[in-house]
């Protein structure tokens, strides 16, 4: 397993990691597998989706803080509620296939870091599995 450090500048943020992942990948030298990518974070997660445009984003970002509002009746009285509830709604961790030594994704697909409740230095763990 590789794990990296992430430090993200806004309390919502997605940053792309994609570049990170493919870089563990290719050091595993496993041909064809599974790339699990995790994050140990209960308000943070990852997912998968377009990373030519940076509205698209911008915009999840904005739905989920239309959906899940900052402030809200929240049982959690810490101030970071929404970030509990965006980070499961989301998910921490993707499973990507590796095919002939190379992450599967779509023309248009990266891998996100995913950061709710920030800015913070964090942690995003990388599991290749041949």
């Amino acid at each position: 397993m590789q794990e990296f450090t992430v430090k993200t500048a806004r309390r919502c943020q997605f940053l792309d990691v994609t570049a990170q992942v493919r870089k563990a990948v290719t050091q595993s030298g496993v041909k064809e597998g599974v790339c699990v990518v995790y994050v140990p974070h209960t308000t943070a997660g990852v997912t998968i989706n377009e990373n030519a445009d940076p509205d698209v984003p911008a915009d999840i970002i904005r739905t989920l803080d239309r959906l899940v509002p900052r402030s809200g009746d929240y049982a959690h009285r810490e101030g970071n509620a929404d970030s509990h509830v965006k980070a499961t709604t989301v998910g921490a961790s993707q499973s990507i296939p590796i095919t002939e030594g190379r992450l599967h994704l779509g023309t248009w697909q990266g891998v996100f870091f995913c950061e709710f409740d920030g800015p913070r230095t964090r942690r995003l763990c990388v599991q290749i599995l041949g």
